[in-house]
């Protein structure tokens, strides 16, 4: 019996290590240490179990390698005690991060109301009614609810009256309860203050390097209001710097429904628009390192200038490590970058990994344009790749798979007409977004010169309201699907983890039969003792 049992346990270890060696110990160390964070969110821990799980795998791979660290198993052994130790360590960051959670003195003024002095940290979020302001009072941070017309800006320091809240959950229109409360948690925010009277005391308070960027920015936002009419004003500047409100709650309620509204949620993609325009611009005076350094310089200012929202700092993180691999000469891994992205800003912010709406839509997104595109590459050779429809399609198909359970759970409603959708904007998005930021740059300047550019603005902004307006108003645009428990998502990407390992596994299957072999030559002249030598590098390797 002990023989058995050593056998099975010998067994299952090789078996974790080859998986282990297969996926990337890279990879299995990120996320475990996200699968901590995520059960330590759901479920709290305790400091000493935490640190007796650390000291017990310590101890244990310390025994494995001084045992024989060539043996499998016990190779398996320091695997699995690596894989252990980076979900302790998970536990861990998402236990001290709740200790600075309702530690407040200002839970003591809950429902009275109070007179504080703080200072905007972050750009006014400004709404159709209202203006949402996050000012740091101390130690804290707090949302305050104000006036839309209230000249009040980034590093504005204001003496805020009002009554003092805890956020609460409600209830959307579609059934689903929106727990604004671990919303804004994720944000560092516990308390709030709503139709609060605001006076701002002074100026200059913030961030030198923030303050000129966001100038800019308004700089740009009213050169694009000079030169656009609406909507295609809003709809320039939501493409441009993700400003949503600008759309409009109707034009915003047709995006929706057409399953395009992330084309105005700021992504890798505009971030990669950023670094090529970049790189192409500078190609005609500077070096290619020069070059690079600018890029990853021009990727950190625009992460700023349009707030470090999650999608923005994932996108961000991914294309700086894109950018440094190129600096270094090293290959650049996404799966790596996806995975390391996550993975510091889940240890920065633990809350946003299940608390953050936006973080995880982006993250599964890019996780379904890594994993999927490649798979469905193969069915759709045939297509054309003129103007980049197979791209397009195979991306929005991918995305759509990737966000479906979340969309679901999180919204209750489904586009049915995003694929068509996104077949038809998509493309004409970058020029878009080109002219508007010409347009926005050139208005203030010339009204004479910024007519062409204006012109290509207006054109292209009219055809993707036009295209998104028609979508939506087709009596099967959307789908809607009552309210269901959170088990159902985990449940559908199993079956999708599944699926994809089956689509692999039967892909494999089809060589099943042939023979990999090393091709070779003979070296040696005729007559000679002939040996096999293998072929040089420069020469592929065929299957046989």
């Amino acid at each position: 019996v002990l023989s058995n049992a050593a056998r099975i346990r010998s067994r299952l270890f090789l078996y974790l290590y080859t998986r282990a060696v297969q996926f990337g110990i890279f990879h299995g160390i990120l996320i475990s240490f996200l699968f901590g964070v995520g059960l330590g969110t759901i479920f709290s821990s305790d400091l000493f179990i935490i640190t007796w799980i650390l000291l017990v795998t310590f101890a244990v791979a310390l025994l494995a390698s001084r045992k024989n660290k060539k043996e499998s198993a016990a190779r398996a052994v320091i695997v699995s005690c690596f894989f252990v130790a980076a979900f302790a360590v998970g536990l861990l960051r998402i236990e001290i991060e709740s200790w600075s959670v309702g530690v407040s003195p200002l839970g003591m003024h809950i429902g009275e109301e109070v007179s504080l002095t703080g200072v905007v940290v972050k750009e006014p979020d400004v709404r159709t009614q209202t203006q949402h302001l996050y000012v740091a009072i101390g130690d804290d941070e707090i949302l305050v609810t104000a006036d839309r017309f209230l000249p009040v800006s980034y590093g504005d320091e204001v003496h805020v009256e009002g009554v003092l809240a805890k956020p609460e959950s409600f209830v959307t229109e579609l059934g689903r309860e929106f727990h604004y409360d671990t919303y804004l948690l994720a944000k560092g925010v516990e308390y709030s203050i709503s139709f609060a009277q605001v006076e701002v005391l002074s100026s200059g308070n913030g961030s030198w390097f923030i303050t000129k960027l966001l100038s800019f920015k308004q700089q740009l936002i009213g050169g694009i209001d000079t030169a656009l009419l609406e909507p295609q004003a809003g709809l320039g500047k939501g493409l441009l710097l993700g400003v949503k409100q600008a759309l409009g709650d109707g034009i915003e309620d047709a995006f929706r429904a057409a399953g395009i509204v992330h084309i105005v949620v700021l992504s890798g993609y505009n971030i990669m628009l950023i670094i090529s325009f970049t790189i192409f611009v500078l190609s005609f005076f500077l070096g290619r390192r020069l070059r690079i350094v600018c890029s990853m310089v021009a990727v950190v200012a625009f992460a700023f200038l349009v707030g470090l929202s999650a999608t923005v700092v994932r996108a961000s993180v991914m294309a700086l490590l894109l950018l440094g691999a190129q600096l270094l000469g090293r290959t650049y891994d996404i799966m790596r970058a996806l995975l390391f992205a996550a993975a510091a800003m889940v240890f920065v912010h633990p809350y946003i990994l299940l608390y953050d709406i936006g973080f995880q839509f982006s993250f599964m997104a890019t996780l379904g344009l890594v994993l999927l595109v490649p798979r469905f590459e193969q069915s759709l050779l045939g297509v054309s790749t003129s103007l980049g429809i197979r791209d397009y399609l195979l991306s929005t198909v991918a995305t759509q798979i990737a966000v479906l359970p979340l969309l679901l759970y999180h919204i209750g409603e489904v586009s049915l007409v995003a694929i068509i959708a996104n077949l038809l904007v998509l493309p004409m998005v970058p020029l878009a977004m080109l002219a508007t930021f010409l347009a926005g740059i050139i208005a203030p300047l010339s009204s004479l010169f910024v007519t062409p550019f204006a012109f290509i603005a207006h054109a292209t902004l009219s055809y993707i309201v036009t295209v998104a307006v028609w979508c939506a108003s087709l009596p099967f645009a959307t789908i809607t699907v009552p309210a269901f428990s959170a088990w159902w998502v985990l449940g559908m990407y199993i079956v999708f983890v599944y699926g994809f390992f089956f689509i692999k596994k039967e892909k494999l299957d089809e060589y099943s039969d042939w023979t990999i072999e090393e091709e070779i030559e003979v070296v040696g002249k005729a007559g000679e003792g002939l040996r096999p030598s293998p072929v040089s590098t420069d020469t592929p390797v065929f299957f046989r």
